[in-house]
């Protein structure tokens, strides 16, 4: 169900394109991003930051593209919020030593600490990926083609997370497997 929330803007957003143009695209998706944020605080009765700088990024991108008519905002919105994210976890583990991602997820799944590093390096190297393939599409081809990148590019994530969810099951299986074990007399 948490995809189809996250699916949910970009779905309104090329729907809006193709009906429309870009213009009341991006007005559709900070609406449908101000839904979704909303929907998710109902949820879970608060919002992560990476839904706070999201909700953040498309309002101040969308405002631009629309008061300015340039369509260039939106379209470098996720090289920014990619190349953020991957910014922030590398300084955070190479600069002072943090591993957010286990700030964030280390109550919900118990993994090694070099495992966390990995799963760390990795999605670095996939937010950095992320932004940079966004930025080449948005640099080199046309809006129509941009925003059939957007809903077709859907499947960087999916095969990320599905790669991720394959080298972290061995992981979880044997913290299972411990954690079931009788303790010894």
């Amino acid at each position: 169900m948490r995809f189809l929330i996250d699916f949910f803007p970009i779905l309104l957003f090329v729907g809006a394109y193709k009906l429309q143009d870009i213009y009341v695209a991006t007005a559709v998706l900070m609406a449908a991003t101000v839904v979704q944020t909303g929907f998710i605080y109902a949820l879970d009765r608060r919002l992560q930051t990476l839904h706070k700088v999201t909700l953040a990024l498309v309002l101040v991108f969308g405002m631009l593209t629309l008061f300015l008519q340039d369509e260039r905002f939106i379209k470098w919105k996720p090289t920014v919020l990619y190349g953020s994210m991957a910014l922030v976890l590398a300084v955070a583990l190479w600069g002072w030593g943090k591993n957010f991602l286990q700030m964030l997820l280390g109550s919900q799944l118990q993994l090694p600490k070099p495992v966390w590093n990995k799963l760390t390096v990795a999605w670095v190297g996939y937010f950095a990926f992320m932004a940079a393939i966004n930025a080449y599409v948005a640099a080199y081809f046309s809006t129509e083609d941009w925003v059939n990148f957007k809903l077709w590019g859907y499947v960087f994530p999916l095969v990320f997370i599905v790669g991720q969810g394959l080298y972290i099951a061995r992981y979880l299986s044997a913290a299972e497997e411990t954690a079931a074990k009788p303790p010894h007399d």
